[in-house]
């Protein structure tokens, strides 16, 4: 059978490379860190990483190292099963516990990935009688829990609130038994924050329910790295905010939903990724609380990511390039083009500097970016590394 296939996938496969859309996989050969040694897939040696979710720059922290080794001897490796059956252990009601607290929140429940937490939200808590609204450039995470509920979908232009309101409308006139607005936190292409007083606002007019994705967000925005909500005084006006362990948070992997208590209640009960998952390693959840620890002084670090997303923004935009407007560590610099923009990370990392394009089908067609994000690892000689490497790489595709 396969035979009669291989040729259809092979011409699909070379379409994605002529068009310079092929995302080739590089393989490192240490710890994530600011600096990483590429083994495979690029210019071998040390490069400066500008690629990674390691906003802290806790993926390789001592103590958070040290926390997972002695994780291993008491709690061992993995639970070979799922939640409710036997694989629910102490350190993961205390992890569930603490992001509750740290979040704001009423409980929370832990998941593999934030991936499946998003997939297990929307079915459990919407059917066809209701509506979820969603933002526009919303993650494919999101997108794809949606498309597993039955619910009537909307769907409403980024961070538009004349839009969100036209759908909320159409929604209750609809009669949608419950509403559910949507939104990451910040959107991951482009480092856009949500504006979230606005869609609270909104919500509560329309008697809706609001929901963040602040992947991209807890651990290092808001005065207190407690996330977009928190930036923007939402705290207790958010009802359900899903979030990942693989990012600031010490970048391992896991998920979770922190929510209003009954909402974490009935996903214990039918969340299909929670009920038939295995459990997350033990491992990872004593490593986060060891995070959360850190957190609570980290005062430091988020100074020094923001400080080097000031000055790598600063010194692009003086050299001339693209860079979409905020101040969130992510900072897209924009190529149009997705063959020039793959090009432009080859010369990048031959200059020693890691970095990917990004291209459709993960951007809209023509707008093609290399994604640069800041960790407060960097140091300021990093950023200016990275600046002088864009600018002599642009120099030349200039003159190819």
């Amino acid at each position: 059978m396969f035979d009669s296939v291989r040729d259809a996938l092979a011409a699909d496969l070379e379409e994605i490379r002529a068009a310079g859309l092929h995302k080739p996989e590089r393989v490192i050969g240490t710890p994530q860190s600011a600096t990483v040694s590429v083994t495979a897939g690029g210019r071998p040696g040390d490069v400066l990483n500008f690629c990674a979710n390691n906003y802290l720059g806790l993926a390789d922290h001592p103590e958070v190292v040290a926390a997972a080794h002695e994780a291993l001897d008491r709690w061992g490796y993995g639970m070979a099963s799922v939640r409710f059956i036997c694989g629910t252990q102490e350190v993961h009601k205390e992890l569930e516990a603490r992001l509750s607290s740290f979040l704001g929140q009423e409980d929370t429940i832990l998941y593999s990935s934030c991936f499946d937490a998003n997939g297990g939200v929307f079915e459990t808590l919407l059917g066809p009688d209701d509506a979820v609204i969603s933002d526009a450039l919303n993650h494919a995470s999101i997108i794809d829990g949606i498309r597993l509920s039955k619910a009537r979908r909307f769907r409403y232009a980024n961070r538009d609130m004349a839009d969100l309101e036209k759908q909320l409308k159409e929604a209750t006139e609809g009669g949608a038994r419950r509403k559910l607005v949507v939104t990451d936190g910040v959107f991951s292409m482009d480092g856009y924050v949500a504006p979230l007083a606005e869609i609270c606002d909104l919500a509560e007019r329309y008697d809706a329910m609001v929901m963040v994705d602040d992947s991209h967000a807890v651990g290092f925005v808001g005065p207190g790295g407690r996330g977009t909500p928190e930036l923007h005084g939402v705290m207790d006006r958010v009802d359900i905010i899903t979030g990942t362990l693989g990012k600031a948070l010490g970048g391992a992997s896991g998920g979770y939903v922190a929510a209003r208590a009954e909402i974490v209640a009935l996903l214990r009960q039918r969340s299909r990724p929670y009920l038939f998952s295995n459990t997350l390693a033990p491992v990872i959840a004593a490593a986060s609380l060891k995070v959360l620890d850190l957190l609570e002084s980290a005062g430091d670090l988020r100074e020094r990511l923001a400080e080097n997303t000031a000055l790598f923004r600063s010194r692009m935009t003086e050299a001339g390039f693209d860079i979409l407007p905020g101040d969130h560590a992510i900072a897209p610099v924009m190529i149009g083009d997705a063959a020039v923009a793959g090009r432009m990370a080859e010369l990048l990392l031959e200059r020693g500097v890691y970095v990917i394009g990004f291209s459709y089908p993960v951007v809209p067609q023509g707008q093609a970016r290399i994604r640069v994000q800041l960790s407060a690892a960097h140091s300021t000689a990093d950023v200016d590394r990275a600046v002088e490497a864009f600018v002599a790489a642009r120099a030349e595709l200039a003159g190819a």
